[in-house]
């Protein structure tokens, strides 16, 4: 029998090196997957109803922490990590905001379920400072559709997406879904109905002879593209192929066809919540109540909607004037 060389045999005890190594690093051997948490969480939500929007949000947002952290397990998440995703983003304070409320959002939901046992990440902060976002003008619509050629369809359906939401005040990801059963003709109506509506609540908007003109060119020309396509749905906003203008959070073609409007013709205040604050804008000027802007707007309390509108210390000192 060969004798085995001593080099070849190991005396030194190793054993358990590797999972202690593991301990170290806080890498569980068992525990569950953050994609597992994230599939249950989105099921509770759509089975209260909550909008696709914001279960793309919490996809999104979870995916790409994970991504940038190389976690895998919900142990694993903690403030350091939290730290490190909030660093690689190339974006400005006000973005890392909005993406950090959605992942404490998640957290939160983790946390409700029994998955984690302390809130740590309520201490997480992001400063940002405000500014005045301003409201898209009467001068800078009329401006910009005069410029739209509405003989083209692609033009038509911008023109009207534009009106619709100076007058109304509705929501670009609203205008995205809405149908041609949500407009009343007769009354110079939109219905939306809760289920498009990020509050849930249904909204019934009035609309001018302008814009009841601009609807019924447009839903003439979306029947035409949708025959000669062969698409069957009933939106009324579809792109040149008949489909959805939005198909994702994310992506809507008429966010983008704003942007290029508002750099090819150097107008400052035109994209989808310009024109939101320029229609609460111009109805406080007008003499309504906040209260009545606050639900026009779809918006959950009267705060938001102080917020939304802003008003600067000239406005507020000419507004007080008229009291005394």
């Amino acid at each position: 029998m060969v004798k085995k060389k001593a080099s070849l045999n190991v005396e030194t005890d190793l054993s358990g090196l590797f999972s202690e190594m593991k301990s170290r690093n806080n890498i569980p051997i068992d525990g569950l997957l953050i994609d597992k948490a994230l599939a249950v969480i989105l099921r509770q939500m759509k089975a209260v109803g909550l909008r696709q929007r914001t279960l793309s949000d919490y996809e999104l947002h979870v995916n790409h922490f994970c991504k940038i952290t190389n976690a895998r397990y919900i142990e694993e998440i903690n403030t350091e990590r939290i730290f490190e995703w909030l660093s690689s983003m190339n974006v400005s304070n006000q973005t890392k905001l909005i993406r950090l409320k959605c992942f404490k959002a998640f957290l939160g939901r983790c946390f409700n379920n029994g998955w984690i046992e302390t809130k740590f990440w309520t201490d997480i902060k992001i400063k940002v400072d405000s500014r005045v976002k301003e409201g898209a003008t009467d001068k800078e619509i009329k401006v910009l559709l005069s410029l739209l050629d509405l003989s083209k369809f692609i033009e038509l359906r911008d023109a009207t997406a534009i009106y619709c939401m100076y007058i109304t005040g509705i929501r670009i990801g609203t205008l995205s879904q809405l149908e041609t059963k949500h407009i009343d003709f007769e009354n110079n109506l939109l219905k939306i109905d809760g289920g498009i509506i990020k509050n849930h609540e249904s909204l019934y908007l009035p609309f001018d002879d302008v814009l009841a003109t601009l609807f019924t060119a447009l839903v003439k020309q979306n029947d035409m593209i949708r025959k000669e396509k062969k698409v069957n749905n009933n939106y009324l906003f579809v792109s040149i192929n008949g489909g959805q203008v939005s198909t994702s959070p994310t992506n809507n073609n008429i966010t983008k066809r704003l942007c290029m409007y508002a750099k090819e013709y150097g107008l400052k205040n035109i994209n989808a919540h310009a024109l939101r604050r320029g229609f609460a804008t111009k109805l406080l000027k007008n003499g309504a109540n906040i209260g009545l802007i606050s639900k026009a707007l779809g918006h959950s309390s009267l705060d938001v909607t102080t917020r939304y509108i802003h008003l600067d210390k000239e406005e507020v000192v000419n507004g007080l004037r008229n009291y005394l």
